[in-house]
């Protein structure tokens, strides 16, 4: 309801700054365009998401996890770990937001471990596993036309500092749940699912859906939602004709698109009344190491404040160089685990567990990446090259 509410008001906002002047109607409908794939890949995933949740397939998936942890809560963990990365690394980070965190928390309740450790590594590595490779993350699509940043030298240039964003917040989240995650587990027994049609369908589209948002972009350049609404569409048609209850208007995230829209639109006009050549001078110039700091630093609060996307595109200019463009999506990628809004990947994450009945206390999320942030950031900034 906050969101929603929040959502609207900037919404209204923007639209009254579009109507007195302060965006152009072209400039807005620009912006629109590049925002509205996004939006479409975030509402068909999620409607993928919660119908293969209900055909049983995530009960599956769990249990197959769990029979590979032997019993290990560590090990468990450290597998969740791993299919984070891989996950966020092909198939970006809003795909690990919503796809793999009912599989977490459907994990750790089936072997009775807490789900917070599970759930935190689920969120923290979708943002911060995000900056290897360019279709990981909506920011650096936008960066891949940068400077020296095409292709082969992107992923040559990011490959170490992503390496350490990565390192950096597992071992955090190692320590902090150290105790969680050192007892053993039975491996429980799976019941079958309630409707065996049903749950093939979802799964063969989930088999067929990971390579296609994995490859399609940057080998036929298909952009992600067109898989994704295709897979949503025949999830809904193959419950409609199971007539199991499934599909409802209540899937569609829309109080979520409504607070993406309103807030790229008061940040864009921030931008135009000054907020970028503010942000700039924050920034600095140069290219050693304090100065890809003082950039890095700058971008990670700027997209606490106001959330990575648009904090990315009021600080592109910053990015003059490979280094300073790397500098900024070190910090707009690894910087976002403090606020809720600092990422759409939290709040589809944070969107997913409220729908299993999982709270989050947002007091220690911010805590806990007051610490992460930071220190994530100015080490991976620190091996740029």
């Amino acid at each position: 309801m906050v969101l929603a509410v929040l959502g609207g008001l900037l919404l209204v906002a923007g639209a009254i700054a579009v109507l007195a002047g302060l965006l152009p109607v072209p400039d807005a409908l620009a912006l629109g365009a590049r925002i509205a794939p996004v939006l479409g890949f975030v509402v068909a995933i999620t409607v993928v998401a919660a119908l293969a949740t209900r055909a049983g397939v995530f009960d599956a998936i769990a249990d197959r996890a769990a029979r590979l942890g032997r019993g290990r809560g560590m090990l468990l963990w450290l597998l969740v770990v791993v299919v984070a990365v891989v996950s966020t690394v092909f198939l970006s980070l809003d795909t690990t937001a919503v796809l793999l965190t009912p599989i977490v928390v459907t994990l750790a309740r089936r072997v009775g471990l807490p789900a917070l450790p599970f759930a935190m590594a689920t969120v923290w590595l979708a943002n911060t596993g995000s900056l290897l490779l360019p279709v990981s993350n909506l920011t650096n699509l936008l960066a891949e036309a940068g400077p020296g940043l095409g292709a082969g030298g992107y992923v040559s240039r990011s490959a170490l500092p992503a390496l350490v964003a990565v390192v950096v917040p597992v071992g955090l989240l190692a320590l902090i749940h150290r105790r969680d995650l050192r007892g053993r587990y039975d491996v429980p027994d799976l019941p079958p699912p309630p409707d065996p049609v049903l749950f093939r369908i979802a799964a063969v589209v989930l088999v067929l859906l990971v390579p296609a948002l994995a490859l399609g972009d940057p080998l036929l350049h298909v952009p992600v939602w067109v898989p994704s609404a295709i897979a949503a569409v025949v999830l809904t048609v193959a419950f409609a004709v199971r007539r199991v209850p499934g599909f409802t208007l209540r899937l569609l995230p829309v109080s979520l698109v409504v607070f993406v829209c309103g807030l790229f639109l008061v940040v864009t006009v921030a931008g135009r009344l000054g907020l970028t050549g503010l942000l700039e001078g924050v920034a600095g110039t140069g290219e050693g190491p304090l100065a890809l700091l003082r950039v890095a630093a700058t971008g990670t609060v700027a997209a606490n404040l106001a959330d990575n996307l648009p904090a990315y595109l009021a600080l592109e200019p910053v990015g003059s160089s490979p280094a300073r463009l790397l500098a900024l999506l070190v910090a707009v990628n690894a910087g976002p685990l403090v606020t809720p809004w600092a990422s759409l990947a939290t709040l589809l994450w944070h969107r997913g567990l409220t729908s299993m009945d999982v709270h989050v206390s947002w007091w220690r999320f911010a805590a806990l990446g007051l610490v992460a942030a930071p220190l994530t950031v100015g080490l991976a900034t620190l091996v740029i090259r």
